[in-house]
């Protein structure tokens, strides 16, 4: 187990957590309580209250958003990156979706489709699917013209070719968009929540904030982070499985052979 690397990657959170352990302790404001009681808070609602239903309505909603964003924006990225013609004509269209805010069509889309899943997946998708589609878009078009002409020499099927070529090059900056897709797919899952919903860790928020439960207030956003935090790390361990030759990992070491060892016979022959 490489200990060096978490390490020096964990002492800094570790340090915040203390001083903001520290520091809290003994307060008597009302709006930031000890930290000891906002983890307290966070421990009994795991175990006694509807804290893990709700954890896993949103963790649901965001994997399914993400899943169907990620599906559409690089299905469509791979094949408006290749044709130049269709890329240029959807830029401004892109460039428009891009730059509207998705959390505007929150109310219009709760008030429409209702309060269920339905919605906030139908949300996490919409916001979702922008970085991963331009993403996908400007990964195609990075590759080396050298590549598509050896491709189109060798008469390689369009299909096959989007699979076998343009998707492993795409795919470094496919992966950057999906990471920046999840902080968004994240936002909108508590906003959607906030907004219209019997259940989730944003209605969690929402009913501790509005009958004054500050402390389960806060530990409804922390748990929100860690969710963020624990996703993105997954979401890395994705990426060096699948990008092991683009951070240029070092190969496998393969064990050693056995060295065959010489034996003399009781003849004095060395075999």
């Amino acid at each position: 187990m490489p200990w060096k690397p978490i390490l020096r990657q964990l002492w800094l959170p570790a340090l915040v957590f203390l001083i903001l352990l520290v520091s809290t302790e003994g307060s008597a404001s009302f709006y930031f309580p000890p930290l000891t009681e906002v983890l307290g808070a966070l421990w009994h609602e795991l175990l006694h209250g509807s804290l893990v239903e709700d954890l896993l309505f949103s963790l649901r909603n965001i994997m399914a958003g993400l899943a169907l964003a990620t599906v559409a924006g690089v299905g469509a990225g791979l094949v408006i990156g290749e044709i130049r013609v269709l890329r240029l004509a959807t830029g401004p269209l892109l460039d428009f979706a891009r730059a509207t805010p998705t959390v505007g069509f929150v109310p219009v889309i709760i008030l429409t489709l209702g309060i269920g899943s339905g919605p906030k997946i139908f949300l996490i998708f919409l916001g979702s699917v922008w970085p991963i589609l331009l993403n996908t878009v400007s990964g195609v078009r990075d590759i080396s013209p050298a590549v598509h002409e050896t491709a189109r020499g060798y008469r390689i099927p369009w299909t096959l070719r989007l699979r076998r070529v343009v998707l492993p090059g795409a795919l470094p900056q496919i992966l950057a968009g999906i990471r920046v897709a999840l902080s968004v797919a994240v936002v909108l899952m508590v906003v959607s929540e906030i907004y219209g919903s019997p259940v989730g860790l944003g209605n969690f928020i929402l009913q501790s904030g509005s009958s004054f439960h500050v402390a389960e207030t806060w530990a409804g956003t922390i748990l929100i982070g860690i969710l963020g935090y624990a996703l993105s790390v997954l979401l890395l361990l994705v990426e060096h499985r699948l990008l092991g030759w683009y951070h240029e990992r070092a190969p496998r070491a393969r064990a050693p052979r056995p060295i065959p060892t010489e034996s003399v016979k009781s003849n004095g022959v060395v075999v």
